[in-house]
């Protein structure tokens, strides 16, 4: 603090406030308002969150929305391990073409990827009628305008969400170790369980910790994909609001995500530990 000169440290706090203010008017003064109208509308009281407690309808938006987000993670984040692995140990050609594949989904809008899978889906699509070919199927499946629908559009875009935390994490790990398992007799298969996977668990933690609280929020790709027999709770929401104007009703099941996100990121922190899901431990 003496490094100072006077009239320095007022200078840096001018610098830094529009953080909270953008933190207090953007988040704060919002999820406080959303808060007022779960509890206001359409008159003072629970009634809203007592609705959700007892709506059966309404517990089995929010248990699909869980199952999906779940399976999203759990596909999403070994696809992208093994991404990540094999960028680990590539070539730096082709290192750079991996991270190309996994940039280029972010050049192209959701609404544009959610749009082409259903194309390929539909009936009569590229995959359905590939699967018809194999003599598997005597109708087309029914791959779109269901669960597995939105499950597959959901992997498709968030797979490279999972990709970037594992592949810092996978960087970190010293080749000095790999050698030295190698060296005292462990297979392969010994040295990427004992040694490789547990050094990089923070960024397996990280990415699923990323997919599923992105996957809580997403909206677009399962209201194409879902076509509203796989309504999840962000699109739920939209519909309690902006078709229904039951304002109250959706400001309550707002407030019910968010609170799945936090208590998400408290799972991760106290399963990893806070430091670590943060990368301020080393390996």
């Amino acid at each position: 603090m003496r490094r100072f000169a006077p009239g320095v440290l007022p200078v840096y706090g001018l610098l830094i406030l529009p953080l909270p203010l953008l933190v207090v008017v953007g988040y704060l003064l919002p999820t406080l308002g959303v808060l007022g109208w779960s509890f206001s509308l359409p008159e003072w009281g629970t009634q809203n969150y007592a609705a959700i407690a007892d709506n059966a309808n309404l517990q089995a938006v929010i248990w699909r929305t869980l199952r999906i987000c779940l399976l999203t993670t759990a596909i999403s984040v070994a696809i992208a391990y093994l991404i990540a692995y094999r960028w680990r140990f590539a070539t730096p050609r082709g290192r750079q073409l991996i991270e190309l594949f996994v940039l280029l989904p972010f050049w192209l809008s959701m609404l544009i990827r959610a749009f082409a899978w259903l194309v390929l889906l539909r009936n009569g699509g590229l995959v359905s009628q590939g699967l018809m070919a194999t003599g598997w199927f005597d109708a087309p499946p029914p791959l779109v305008r269901n669960e597995l629908g939105a499950l597959i559009g959901m992997v498709h875009f968030m797979v490279p969400y999972a990709v970037l935390p594992l592949l810092s994490s996978l960087k970190q790990v010293d080749d000095s170790l790999l050698r030295a398992s190698s060296s005292l007799g462990a297979s392969h298969w010994q040295t990427l369980k004992d040694i490789f996977i547990p050094l990089t668990l923070p960024g397996v933690v990280a990415a699923s910790a990323i997919v599923f609280v992105f996957s809580l929020g997403c909206f677009v790709t399962p209201a194409l994909l879902g076509g509203g027999k796989a309504a999840m709770l962000a699109e739920y929401i939209y519909v309690q609001m902006f078709q229904l104007s039951n304002w109250g009703l959706g400001a309550a099941l707002s407030i019910v995500l968010m609170l799945l996100v936090v208590g998400c990121a408290l799972l991760f922190g106290q399963l990893i530990g806070y430091r670590r899901l943060l990368g301020r431990t080393e390996l």
